[in-house]
């Protein structure tokens, strides 16, 4: 797994944590449990979650020790658990399994949603959140660029997207529980950026990282130069230097 640089992921922290608070918006409520934070990176969403459900134990679950310790500082979890969430299962029942923009890094998710539904108490929930960008020039660029000037390296002709749409969810999880589905695009104003082409700046720290670690410095110059290219066609700025970026989302949940 790719290592994550904290700082620069922060950056966008607002935009993030919208479709965060709109899948918590949705969960309804809870039988007796906790509350597990499945993929919580640096605790963005710890204080909602903590005023949502007031006196459950909150636990965190992240591959990453970069995140977890700004997590830590929060003070807003009963636990940290730096797991790799593939291989993660809950010591007890939980009564809501929260994931927030976690979930694409996974695959096989038509076993994976199921897995994690049979983990929750009696009348739990499942809510998940994840981007659906992967046709989106942001994302499309990164592969084809990559591919064209790495061969060696990388080959994404066979990768498909990580994210299923809205109503293929509905329909694995419905024979399991009550499911919520849905999709949102937003339409997200980038600010103007000095060093690089906004949308460069919102997808360097997730959609780019795995591409990023395994260049070297000359040729991630070489990459990024060819990506703002593209960028600058795709997503025009405008007289402000800002970018209107459209995001899709996909959101589900799942009371069992």
């Amino acid at each position: 797994m790719f290592q994550w640089d904290t700082e620069c992921y922060a950056r966008f922290r607002g935009l993030r944590l919208r479709p965060a608070l709109d899948l918590l918006a949705q969960v309804g409520e809870l039988p007796e449990g906790c509350v597990v934070d499945l993929g919580c990176g640096d605790g963005a969403v710890a204080g909602a979650l903590t005023v949502q459900f007031p006196g459950r134990v909150l636990h965190g679950v992240d591959g990453s020790q970069a995140m977890l310790a700004q997590a830590r500082v929060l003070g807003l979890y009963a636990s940290l658990a730096a797991v790799d969430i593939a291989d993660w299962q809950p010591e007890v029942p939980p009564a809501l399994i929260y994931s927030n923009a976690a979930l694409q890094w996974l695959p096989n998710h038509a076993i994976l949603m199921p897995r994690l539904a049979g983990y929750l108490a009696p009348g739990g929930v499942l809510a998940v959140q994840m981007p659906r960008q992967f046709k989106a020039a942001s994302h499309r660029f990164l592969r084809d660029i990559a591919g064209s000037m790495f061969p060696d390296r990388f080959d994404f002709s066979k990768e498909l997207s990580p994210c299923a749409k809205a109503e293929e969810y509905h329909a694995l999880l419905s024979p399991l529980g009550r499911v919520e589905a849905w999709e949102t695009e937003y339409i997200q104003r980038l600010e103007p950026t000095a060093a690089m082409h906004p949308v460069r700046a919102f997808t360097e720290s997730t959609a780019m990282r795995p591409i990023a670690e395994k260049l070297s410095k000359a040729e991630h110059a070489s990459f990024c130069a060819a990506y703002e290219a593209s960028l600058s066609a795709a997503y025009p700025l405008q007289k402000d230097g800002a970018v209107l970026f459209p995001f899709k989302r996909v959101f589900f949940t799942l009371k069992v």
